[in-house]
């Protein structure tokens, strides 16, 4: 893939994805703890599974993910949320 060569429009979109990467992932993270509040079962073991991923990509620490994935509370996830748009406004 580093072997391609990108038309300068291409560029600029792929730029832009990256310089906005937190804010997708914030988004994503947000839209997961709906769904993880209704979610029951294998769906709510998956749904999990992706906020952990998340987290991971955005370089969160993963002592408080591993602490998070055995809590399983959904008010944690709220809380790093907050905690992560508060780091993007510093």
């Amino acid at each position: 893939m580093a072997d391609r060569n990108y038309s300068p429009h291409q560029q600029k979109i792929i730029k832009r994805y990256y310089d906005n990467f937190d804010a997708i992932k914030s988004q994503r993270l947000s839209d997961l703890i709906a769904e993880i509040y209704l979610a029951e079962g294998k769906k709510s073991d998956r749904l999990w599974k992706q906020a952990a991923d998340i987290l991971t990509k955005m370089e969160f620490p993963a002592s408080r993910i591993e602490h998070l994935m055995q809590k399983r509370e959904p008010e944690l996830l709220v809380g790093i949320l907050k905690e992560l748009e508060t780091r993007k406004g510093s």
